[in-house]
């Protein structure tokens, strides 16, 4: 049986053991949505230090804000105000093109709903984050070595029997599993992950998470989950909970 879910700002790794320092920060951080004039407030004020080696689980309800962090944290949105750093750069104020490079080589990304490319295979979704990082030429180049990434990887998620197959061909468990590939192909520094299971039947969210906990505690893989299922966030280090888009001290 898991442990009770324990609430916002719980650590679980052992308390004498060193922290490692900040590798992703952000400061007095809002954003909101406008509809027309109005605005409306989703993020009100976040500062939030994220370790190297670490699993957060970042949970809420609907409408607390959770994704919309993670999608800043991920340099998929800008912030109304505050700051955002990686590694010790800060990242919020770059121009589009240095995110999306430090997205594509720094910041894996997964998400509910797979985001696979339905007319390519396993095999080739896993491979597009390095066709966007190299122009045709240096892909040529560096094909054999991205391959051999890929296949090394369909091993690691279960999926080299499937590497052909294309989305459709594949159960729900299989497309998470090759989108999880997907996002490690540049070998990032940090996996993000929005509601990973949340598609999932309860069996095989659990063959996610463990995968996903094996890779954090394997490889020592940076992840922050968002989640709003207690369960899930259980298997993290340390949860963050958000409230109408702050975050809730214990």
């Amino acid at each position: 049986m898991l442990a009770e879910y324990v609430p916002a700002e719980t650590v679980r790794r052992p308390t004498s053991a060193p922290l490692a320092p900040p590798q992703l920060t952000c400061r007095d951080l809002f954003k909101s949505y406008y509809k027309g004039a109005l605005g409306i407030p989703v993020l009100q004020g976040i500062d939030l230090d994220v370790r190297e080696g670490e699993f957060l689980a970042i949970v809420g309800q609907s409408g607390s804000g959770k994704s919309t962090l993670l999608h800043l944290l991920a340099t998929l949105d800008s912030p109304d105000a505050g700051t955002i750093n990686f590694q010790g750069h800060r990242i919020d104020n770059m121009p589009a093109s240095a995110r999306d490079l430090i997205r594509n080589r720094h910041l894996g990304m997964v998400f509910q709903f797979y985001h696979l490319l339905p007319e390519l295979s396993a095999l080739q979704n896993i491979l597009t984050p390095a066709m966007i990082a190299e122009n045709t030429i240096g892909y040529l180049m560096k094909r054999a070595a991205y391959r051999r990434r890929a296949y090394e990887l369909l091993d690691v998620v279960g999926l080299a029997h499937r590497a052909k197959h294309k989305p459709r061909e594949l159960s729900g468990g299989e497309m998470q599993r090759a989108a999880i590939a997907r996002a490690l192909l540049m070998r990032p520094k940090v996996l993000m992950a929005d509601e990973p299971t949340g598609n999932l039947d309860r069996s095989t969210g659990e063959q996610i998470m463990q995968m996903l906990v094996d890779l954090n505690r394997r490889e020592g893989l940076t992840i922050v989950m968002v989640t709003h299922d207690p369960w899930i966030a259980e298997q993290a280090d340390r949860t963050v909970q958000l409230v109408e888009g702050r975050i809730q001290k214990p």
